[in-house]
């Protein structure tokens, strides 16, 4: 029997109008003020034709060059990197100390909290390229142990030493990292870089996601709950979450200065006011989606004759996790953003426009500059630092690692012959996602990346990009570049709007 939500159909107006695309001039609009606001120069967002909108270059750019650097709209570190890295629960920044972050990570270890299996520190355009073994999506990540089998334990003193503070290691001065701020609600799973990292997190999401006990959830234990579902089914339930925690906290400062703005006369709102909700939608109104059960790829695993009981039951994952976020956070003013349509369709974007959120860890370039050093200098230093570095094995480099939505980069169009990629430099140490030129690009030109691995056959490329809902087109700019054997089948570009 299928599943049925009763929001669903008490506000279905509402739900349609949420889900009804913004008119290209609101886009345009929308998008003109971010860019501003965020001075990102030499880009444009345009309606593209039969791809709906594109992201273009209103400048020429050299190959490696910068185009822009895009600050997510919502994003999370997985759950099980956080056993691995502490970082800023709002711009994932590393805090502490080399001597806390190493610390910190063998001390979780010996109580038998596994490393991240995850430990590439390259961004990619898309997940597509990760292990899709489990049925609940690419964006889940379980807290594997992904330690190298050659690590060597360290004495509890010698980890604890790290940890207060006692023992600093040679050189780590010339890694500093911001100290920690703790979470404004007393919870101890949010940490931040500075004050107003903390205060900025708690107005636009964490205040209502908080498990302290100063958060403003209606149920901290229905909170509990959710979380606990959420890391052992899929972390992008996470994310929603913040989504929706986001849009409500909009609709109640724009509710409250509307208020002021009419002398605060309680009767000129009555209940939810529609254009309001509307207005806080607006930023997650401007990704492209779909239901998250009608877009989430078949696993490999799953005949094609059991595929629509497979996506009913992704829709009742969602709906079980809708409930207990219900439970949690829900506000009546807001009631139509805790239907499964509108849930479904969060997901579904975060699906659709999912970009890994990597930070390099300062770990890694702490024993690097060890390895560095001149012979004596080297020699002196590791007989301090090798017993920590061997306790660590294999992963010491181990990065942040988590997925996030950023909303100009959504706006890049798939080829599988791009001229920019989404790529970390070394100076680039927080959450924001960094495009750069791979090749010159002119002003006018629309800037590309790929959602996949550009190199696999044009089959396998085929059926990836056919989760988007892709149309394809032969990339003529290509032809040039491609041996006459590959013309029929390299060079396509697609769009998932």
């Amino acid at each position: 029997m299928e599943l049925v939500c009763p929001i669903d159909q008490r506000c279905s107006d509402q739900i349609a109008a949420l889900l009804r695309p913004p008119s290209p001039p609101l886009v345009q609009e929308y998008f003109e003020q971010l860019i501003s606001k965020r001075q990102c120069q030499g880009i444009k967002v345009k309606q593209n034709g039969e791809f709906g909108k594109g992201l273009f270059a209103e400048t020429d750019f050299e190959e490696e060059k910068l185009i822009f650097k895009d600050q997510m709209l919502v994003g999370a570190q997985h759950p099980s990197n956080k056993i691995d890295c502490l970082v800023c629960s709002y711009c994932f920044k590393f805090i502490g100390s080399i001597e806390q972050q190493i610390g910190r990570r063998l001390y979780l270890k010996t109580l038998g909290m596994g490393i991240s299996s995850h430990n590439g520190c390259e961004s990619n355009s898309s997940d597509e390229d990760e292990d899709e073994d489990d049925h609940f999506g690419h964006n889940h990540h379980n807290s594997q142990n992904g330690a190298s089998s050659s690590t060597i334990p360290l004495p509890t003193t010698a980890v604890e030493s790290l940890m207060n503070g006692e023992l600093a290691l040679p050189y780590s001065n010339k890694f500093p990292l911001p100290s920690i701020v703790s979470c404004p609600g007393r919870c101890e799973e949010a940490f931040y870089c500075s004050k107003l990292c903390a205060e900025a997190d708690w107005d636009l999401f964490h205040c209502l996601l908080c498990t302290g006990e100063k958060s403003e959830s209606c149920s901290r234990k229905g909170l509990l709950k959710f979380i606990q579902h959420a890391n052992e089914t899929n972390d992008i339930f996470l994310l929603a979450a913040k989504a929706i925690s986001f849009t409500i906290l909009r609709y109640r400062k724009f509710k409250a200065s509307h208020l002021s703005k009419q002398e605060k006369t309680a009767s000129i709102i009555l209940g939810t006011d529609p254009s309001l909700l509307l207005e806080a939608w607006k930023p997650i109104s401007i990704g492209h989606k779909r239901r998250w059960w009608d877009c989430i790829s078949l696993p490999d695993d799953i005949d094609a004759s059991d595929e629509a009981t497979f996506r009913g039951q992704i829709r009742e994952l969602a709906f079980t996790s809708l409930q207990l976020l219900k439970e949690a956070i829900f506000d009546k003013e807001c009631e139509p953003l805790f239907s499964l349509e509108i849930y479904g369709h969060i997901i579904g974007m975060f699906e659709l426009n999912n970009l890994d959120l990597v930070v390099a860890s300062p770990v890694e370039d702490y024993f690097l500059y060890i390895d560095d050093l001149p012979h004596p200098e080297k020699k002196e230093a590791e007989k301090i630092t090798q017993p920590y570095l061997d306790a660590l094995g294999e992963d010491y480099s181990i990065c942040c690692q988590g997925t996030a939505f950023f909303p100009l980069q959504s706006c890049m169009n798939h080829s599988c012959c791009p001229n920019a990629k989404a790529f970390k430099r070394e100076e680039d140490r927080d959450g924001q996602a960094t495009i750069i030129a791979l090749r010159p690009i002119c002003k006018g030109e629309e800037v590309t990346i790929s959602y996949i691995d550009e190199d696999l056959p044009f089959e396998e490329r085929q059926a990836f990009l056919a989760d988007y809902g892709f149309r394809f087109q032969l990339c003529m700019d290509g032809w040039a570049t491609k041996g006459s054997e590959e013309l029929i089948d390299s060079n396509w570009t697609g769009s998932k709007r």
